[in-house]
């Protein structure tokens, strides 16, 4: 049986959201919606606000906010595309969560993300090393509206053959 695959994002204002959209339908994937058990607030994430929740999190490495809901039948996915906003430089912990939830061995995982301002640095490298090191890394990108309809096509279908265009 082939292995579907899977678009799993979290996005706190709806800017992830619309990207993972577009890459699902480009991709021919599922999508599944990352929520937290608590939704986050306009205060939570005041990255400008030393004690907002979104703060406290990304300073403690160990924090890992509690997921909705989870995904019924991970076993069918074969490659997932991870989405999420960059925050400090790196992904929310919610994505950690999300890893840490499943067994990703053998699986292609393949992050992407969306940023006001910095690109998505070592987000990958950091997920696999402390959520998903059984898993099969490819190199992610950054979606922030510069790939949409067939360019988003073209990069799915490479991930797929093997070539990992940029």
């Amino acid at each position: 049986m082939e292995k579907k695959t899977l678009v799993a994002y979290f996005s706190a204002t709806g800017t992830t959201k619309k990207a993972a959209e577009e890459l699902a339908r480009a991709a021919g994937a599922s999508l599944f919606e990352i929520r937290p058990a608590v939704p986050y607030t306009a205060a939570d994430l005041n990255w400008n606000d030393r004690k907002s929740r979104s703060t406290a999190e990304m300073n403690s490495p160990a924090s890992r906010p509690e997921i909705a809901e989870t995904l019924a039948d991970m076993d069918q996915y074969g490659t997932v595309y991870l989405g999420f906003p960059v925050w400090w430089y790196t992904a929310p912990r919610i994505i950690n969560s999300f890893l840490e939830r499943y067994d990703f061995s053998g699986k292609t995982l393949i992050p992407f993300a969306t940023s006001g301002g910095s690109g998505l640095g070592k987000a990958g490298e950091e997920l696999k090393k402390t959520s998903a090191p059984k898993a099969n890394w490819l190199p992610g990108k950054l979606l922030n509206g510069r790939l949409s309809g067939q360019a988003l096509a073209d990069w799915a279908k490479a991930n797929r053959e093997g070539s990992h265009a940029e």
